[in-house]
């Protein structure tokens, strides 16, 4: 059979072998592992919009596909499949996998908290799967982590989210909760949020009895008429959008239910309005699933009937976005030439770290001015390409701007925006590097491109077209990706 790998992110090598590896361990198979390779597949010139993974010798594997596909609300970074055919949504994944670049070291909140929306999401879908929390680092791991880091790690045991690519010295972090007095415990000793933010407490209470904290951890009396209140601010910007609180509401909500917990959750000081409470946001959806209660507010009721029709909700295959002419651009780059990606933010996917000539990892500003840029003047953030990629032989840096083809005038326009990120970065770091600015497209069914700026269209048959004026790097690259691929 084959190894299925779903994802909407551009695949990383360093992920992909934890992957197979992790597949191998489970299965108990024995395989060669050695430089893994991401090749586009071509039939009669075409791009299939399949990806074949080579690097692996197992007899107990026929072949490795990877395929990009996109989720509508909290999707999972990695699907992974072992089948004969393609997946469907109703086929079972054995993995789940979240990927985060993140650490304690830049943030103590998105790499764990806004990640456990995710799982708590996806196992409404898929209960069986073995989930898995990746942290591909590229800083160095914080000695002694924070202690929202514990707190949340030890809520992703809970919910059986098994952690890779972390280590720790204490294997405390690693225990799930065993009880809900434990986790409540651990929260109330948690240091507390500064003054004038909400912070998030977590109060046992019986309706009946008005709020008296009930000093027992035996199961049977967490059920109803107790309620057990969350206080979490949820309101940003005017919206229910405040992720890293969201993440941690769904979190614990959902390792109390996890810990037997039947009575009702209310979420209090939310700050929220009525208005701002729709049937689309994730929250509101992991709310239904989890039975959780806004208080002062009504929680729209989203009936979840046909479990086979929301899996068709949760992932889809991706066939119109844009970042499937930057992916297969980067792999195709990086698979079938000298040349590399130095930075990345692909369409919906994470973005990356500008890598520099000594190949340190560095994150890019966010504003060229934060005071303008908060006083309303949006053009004072840093724009930055999609792709930044090297040619080391041509001496040349391409930055490229995605689009879909029906967009492609606005990518040609927005090629003006790289001054700062160019004269900031790229000259500092890569002095004797030309730049070249180029628009890679998606879909339509053009066969030919008439306007110079743009240097690459993957159309929506699969035909890969060359620019008038296409980089040096895609014509290599692609002559090689057609000779590999030319039958005898």
């Amino acid at each position: 059979m084959n190894l299925w790998i779903l994802t909407e992110e551009r695949p990383k090598l360093k992920v992909l072998e934890v992957i197979v590896q992790q597949f191998l361990a489970d299965s108990k198979w024995c395989a060669f592992v050695d430089n893994l390779r991401i090749l586009p597949v071509v039939e009669d010139s075409k791009f299939t919009f399949t990806y074949e993974i080579i690097g692996v010798k197992c007899n107990q594997i026929q072949k490795i596909f990877l395929e990009i596909v996109s989720g509508t609300s909290s999707f999972v970074d990695y699907l992974v499949f072992f089948q004969e055919h393609k997946p469907t949504q109703n086929d079972t994944p054995l993995y789940l996998i979240e990927e985060t670049k993140t650490d304690d070291s830049e943030s103590r909140n998105t790499g764990v908290y806004q990640r456990i929306t995710k799982f708590v999401y996806a196992n409404f879908f898929y209960p069986n799967s073995q989930k898995i929390m990746l942290y591909n680092l590229r800083v160095k791991q914080k000695e002694k982590p924070t202690q929202t880091s514990i707190f949340g790690t030890r809520i992703l045991k809970t919910l059986g989210v098994e952690i890779l690519g972390k280590s720790f010295k204490d294997d405390e972090i690693l225990k799930p909760f065993v009880s809900i007095k434990e986790l409540i415990d651990f929260k109330s000793k948690m240091q507390k949020a500064p003054k004038g933010n909400v912070p998030i407490t977590i109060k046992i209470c019986d309706s009946k009895l008005s709020d008296i904290l009930l000093p027992s951890d035996d199961i049977s009396i967490y059920t109803p008429p107790s309620k057990i209140q969350i206080s979490a601010r949820l309101v940003k910007n005017g919206r229910l959008a405040h992720d890293p609180n969201i993440g941690a509401i769904s979190g614990i909500a959902g390792a109390l239910r996890e810990l037997g917990f039947k009575g009702g959750i209310e979420i209090i000081s939310h700050g929220l309005n009525q208005a701002q409470v729709g049937t689309k946001n994730k929250f509101i959806q992991i709310a239904n699933l989890l039975n959780l209660s806004l208080t002062g507010l009504t929680i729209p009721k989203i009936e979840i009937q046909n479990i086979s029709f929301c899996k068709k909700a949760y992932w889809h295959y991706e066939r119109e976005g844009e970042k499937l002419a930057t992916i297969f651009i980067h792999l195709l780059v990086e698979n079938f030439s000298s040349g590399k990606a130095i930075f990345e933010n692909h369409a919906g996917c994470e973005k990356g770290y500008f890598i520099t000539s000594d190949n340190e990892y560095i994150a890019l500003q966010k504003y060229e001015n934060r005071q303008l840029y908060k006083a309303g003047d949006k053009n004072a953030i840093v724009f930055i390409p999609d792709l930044i990629l090297l040619d080391p032989k041509n001496l040349e840096i391409i930055n490229i701007e995605g689009k879909t083809y029906e967009n492609r005038h606005k990518g040609i326009e927005e090629l003006k925006n790289y001054d700062f990120i160019e004269n900031e970065y790229i000259k500092k770091y890569y002095p004797t590097y030309k730049i070249v600015r180029s628009v890679v497209l998606y879909g339509g069914y053009e066969h030919k491109i008439l306007e110079i700026e743009i240097g690459f269209l993957l159309n929506s048959e699969g035909k890969m077209v060359l620019g008038i004026k296409a980089p040096k790097i895609f014509i290599f690259s692609l002559k090689n990706l057609l000779d590999f691929w030319k039958k005898q």
